[in-house]
This record gives structure tokens, sequence and C-alpha cells, in this order.
């Protein structure tokens, strides 16, 4: 089900919704308050070992051809891959280490071992994703522009096709972002801007080519009479990443329990709206801090939604309290297994391969009012303020810009 109001659907009044945000805000700032040297370890450490983990399985690919060495050397590529693209690249580019004052570490610097520039990342992912999370018609990251991911969207006989779109997406997941700036639905309705189209068409060229040129072209060529091995090792890993990247966003926003919303949700959202939409948006999985890391910690989807630019190194800690938040304001949390979080979106994505009328929702019921509080039959009055009465919302989102060179 859409949301338009989430106030209303959790049956909570104004003043709740505000001291929530109070709460939470409280909560940033006891964290960004706290960061200190152990976070500035922890990030540096992640990078130390990625790397560390990469030139181990070149040199491990370089010097063998013999199945051990070549499992080996795909192993230790595909780790540092999905640890470079997951804990550190996609939480650098958020902003989340930029309090170092490190410019190696730094989101207005990082370029990250994946097809996507970052300036077009920043840009799909900071700013409209974690902006309009979830909203239907903003956020580019339901289905893709190639799956049917929510029940309010028009079917068409080409969702048919999604059990293989989604493996081809899931195989191909880098490459699949690297086009996600673009706005696929916005060129084919002829919307787009052919100059910003072919700025980024040349800007993902570049991008593209550098990788392609970098895992199938140099490495192989170091590594002489190796250079077969080299090669299958190299897609082996970007494999792995690309899967278990896919897996895990895809856990984080597609189970039971993530809503989507309307656009009259946002028109006046507050930043304390903005909060309670997050947590709603969002959803957890459960395991061991080895599973957390090589997650990039999303599997604290829901704190991550919150507070996009804290160290993710935080994000169990700061679970905790919001879990706590949840209880008090009768908030749902969703949380579950990585394998029953994964199955519930792949069940999605099956079902809504065909119309509505074939399937049923399988998102939960409407909460009930707590004992006391009135529902729908509640005489309080909703209406919406206009933007004069409405405080101006804080967004902590990432930063995003072009150079003048690619404007």
């Amino acid at each position: 089900m859409a949301i338009s109001d989430v106030a209303e659907y959790m049956h909570l009044t104004e003043e709740e919704v505000e001291q929530l945000g109070r709460e939470l805000d409280a909560l940033r700032k006891e964290v960004e308050e706290s960061r200190g040297d152990a976070d500035a370890a922890y990030i540096n450490r992640m990078i130390q070992v990625q790397r560390g983990l990469a030139f181990a399985g070149r040199v491990t690919l370089m010097f063998s051809n013999k199945k051990p060495a070549w499992a080996a050397g795909a192993a230790m590529l595909g780790i540092a891959k999905i640890l470079e693209n997951m804990e550190i690249g996609h939480n650098v580019m958020h902003g989340q280490w930029d309090w170092m004052n490190d410019p190696e570490i730094h989101s207005s610097n990082w370029e990250w071992d994946t097809a996507q520039p970052a300036e077009q990342w920043k840009h799909s992912h900071n700013y409209v994703h974690h902006q309009f999370t979830n909203v239907l018609g903003y956020d580019n990251d339901i289905g893709y522009g190639i799956l049917r991911m929510a029940r309010e969207q028009k079917w068409h006989p080409a969702n048919l096709g999604q059990p293989v779109y989604n493996a081809l997406l899931a195989t191909l997941f880098q490459w699949g972002v690297a086009l996600h700036d673009l706005d696929i639905e916005r060129i084919r309705k002829g919307e787009k801007d052919p100059k910003e189209m072919m700025r980024q068409l040349k800007q993902i060229g570049r991008k593209v080519r550098r990788q392609v040129v970098k895992d199938y072209v140099v490495y192989p060529a170091l590594s002489g009479p190796n250079w077969q091995t080299t090669i299958t090792a190299n897609a082996t890993a970007n494999l792995m990443r690309n899967l278990w990247s896919y897996m895990i966003i895809f856990c984080g926003h597609f189970p039971d329990g993530a809503m989507h919303f309307t656009e009259e949700e946002i028109e006046d959202e507050t930043r304390s709206e903005w909060y309670l939409r997050q947590i709603l948006g969002a959803a957890n999985f459960e395991g061991g801090p080895l599973l957390h890391i090589l997650s990039g910690n999303l599997g604290y989807q829901i704190e991550h939604h919150l507070f996009p630019d804290l160290p993710s190194n935080r994000y169990g800690q700061i679970s905790e309290r919001v879990r706590e938040l949840c209880a008090k304001y009768d908030i749902p949390y969703t949380t579950g297994p990585l394998y029953k979080q994964y199955g519930q979106a792949l069940r999605t994505i099956m079902k809504l391969s065909l119309p509505n009328k074939y399937t049923s929702s399988n998102q939960p019921s409407r909460p009930e009012p707590p004992a006391g509080r009135g529902g729908d039959e509640d005489t309080r009055d909703y209406r919406r303020k206009s933007d004069a009465e409405r405080p101006s919302r804080r967004r902590e989102l990432g930063g995003w810009s072009r150079s003048p060179a690619e404007v």
C-alpha cells in the first residue's frame, strides 16, 4: 500500500511526530559529538584490509594458474571488491568520514571501483533516493526502471519478464547501476535534456573504459602466461560483488513492511515526518559483525536512512536506541534474517510480474490505534500547513556537485 500521510497512518499526533524528530536529532548530535580516533581507526583499518586483500589476490593470480590458486585469488579479489563497494565506497561518498578532513577519505574525492561515476551515484543515491525514499514517481530505486515493485505501479505485459530481468539485473548489477542516473523513464518519455544525457553518457563511457581496461587488459597483461586465469578470476570477482550488492540493497528496501509513499506525503513534509518516513520505508536484516561489515552495515538500513552521513560502524549502537523509540511511539521496526528478507523481496518481484487481480498483497494491515486514541473516526485536524507554517528541513544526505568543466 502507498501511504499519503504517514503520521495519520500510524495514528500519531503532530506533537508526537515532532517529539520523535527531536529525540532523533538529539541522538544524531550525541553521535556527532562522540566521533573520534576509534572511528577514524576503523575506516583506515577497513581500507588497509581491503587493499591488502586486493594485492594478495592479484599476486596470487600472477604467479600461478593452478585451480586452488585461482580460487583463492578470485575469492580475495571478490571480497576486496565487496568491501570497497559496500563498507568503504558507499559510505565514504555519503560523507560519513568527511569530519576527519582527510582528503583521501572524503566524499568529494572518492571514486569507487565500479562502473557508475561517483558524481552520478551521489546524485541518484545521496540526493534522489535518500530524500524521496520509496516515493512512487520520485525514487528511481523502486525497481531500477525495469522491475514493478509496488502494486500501485501500472502493470504492463512486459512485466511478465520480471524473473528474467531480475536475474540479469543481479548478474550485471554494476552495469545497471551505471545507467541509473540517466533516468531511463524520462528518456523514454522524451523528457530528458539531450545535452545532459550526452554529458552523462560520455562520463559513463570514460568510467566503463577505465574499469574494463583495469580488470581485463592491464592486470591480465601483468600476469604474463597466466593472463587467461586472471581474466576469469577478475570476472568472477566482479560477479561476486554484483550478486552480493544486489541482494543487500534489495533486502533493505523490498521486504514485507517496507512501505511506499505517494507524492502527497512529501508536499509539505517536516524533518520529523521525513524521519518517520525513513523508518517505515526501510528494512533491516540480522547477522553477526562480519556480515554487517561485508554488507556495508546496511543490515541497519533503517539507521542508515535516518542518519546517512554518520559513521557506519556506529549503526549497531544507534539501532538499539532507534528500536526503543519505535517501541515508545508504536512504530513498526522491520527486521529479520537475511534469507527471509531476500526471500520476501524475491517473492514480491515474482508476484508483481502479474496483474494485481491474480495476486494478493503481503504488506501488513494498517496498525490499530493504541488504546485511548481515535483512529479514522478521530476529529483531530489533519489540515496541511502552508510552507510558511512549516519549519525548514535540514538535509544530511551527502554532497554532490559537478565540476565547471562538466556542466
